[in-house]
């Protein structure tokens, strides 16, 4: 599969911006398969869509993508932050593709995939409403808060140039599915614990090293007074869904 847009289609174009919108969007829709069901390519979602680009003619899913020259950072620019919000929220918010491409040769460098069911409200960050001077006065956007992902969250499909395996992206976007029927309270408790997790080192841990998250969890959980038994439950969680490996007495490994 190619990793190079079709320049032609951007011969009439002179905006940077539009000119990588075209490009990025034609190279997924004709290149990209669907990561969650495996079709073979992905079609243009309709207009009036406030928070989607995309959608798999198969399986229905929508997608939005977000696309650049170089690396992401910290963070990416979204749309309508009530949107995105109330979107998260009723768990209607599509799955994402972050794409990164070589401007001097007109390809991709790397995409991977945020499944849906890995997005809550504290990763969606509001921005200052704009100023009276601009057109849309008073609109309010907001920021994704990328570096809250834990790392399952994820998904590579091209990296630094080089095409993973197409089933090795179907099996890593679903490692997590189980996440979709989880609450946003549930689900916000298990990111949390991943992202510690993520956050030790070594392959083999401890629970008391995950333990010394305990003040921070407790800053993003005020309303628990039991954070070390949630901890626990939280690990057994991961264990039995396969995430985490229980390998003896207060010790886990990461699958």
């Amino acid at each position: 599969m190619t990793l190079n847009f079709n320049t032609l289609l951007a011969a009439n174009y002179k905006s940077k911006s539009q000119i990588a919108r075209v490009l990025t969007e034609n190279w997924v829709a004709s290149t990209l398969f669907c990561v969650r069901c495996g079709f073979s390519h992905l079609g243009k979602a309709k207009n009036n869509r406030k928070v989607a680009d995309f959608i798999c003619p198969e399986c229905g899913n929508l997608f939005e993508l977000k696309s650049k020259s170089g690396y992401f950072g910290k963070s990416i620019v979204d749309g309508d932050y009530q949107t995105m919000i109330s979107k998260v929220t009723e768990k209607t918010n599509p799955d994402f593709l972050l794409l990164t491409y070589d401007d001097t040769k007109y390809q991709v460098s790397s995409i991977f995939a945020i499944p849906r069911h890995f997005f809550i409200p504290s990763m969606i960050q509001k921005r200052k409403p704009l100023p009276k001077t601009a057109r849309r006065y008073g609109w309010v956007g907001c920021n994704i808060l990328i570096d809250h992902l834990p790392l399952l969250g994820r998904v590579s499909i091209i990296d630094d140039g080089i095409w993973r395996d197409k089933l090795d992206v179907l099996r890593d976007f679903r490692k997590a599915a189980f996440l979709e029927n989880e609450s946003l309270k549930k689900r916000a408790w298990i990111l949390d614990i991943m992202n510690c997790v993520n956050r030790i080192p070594s392959e083999e841990f401890s629970l008391d090293e995950v333990y010394r998250f305990e003040d921070e969890l407790k800053q993003k959980h005020p309303d628990n007074h039991h954070i070390r038994p949630k901890i626990r439950q939280q690990l057994q969680v991961l264990r039995d869904k396969g995430i985490l490996a229980f390998e003896r007495r207060g010790y886990y490994k990461k699958i």
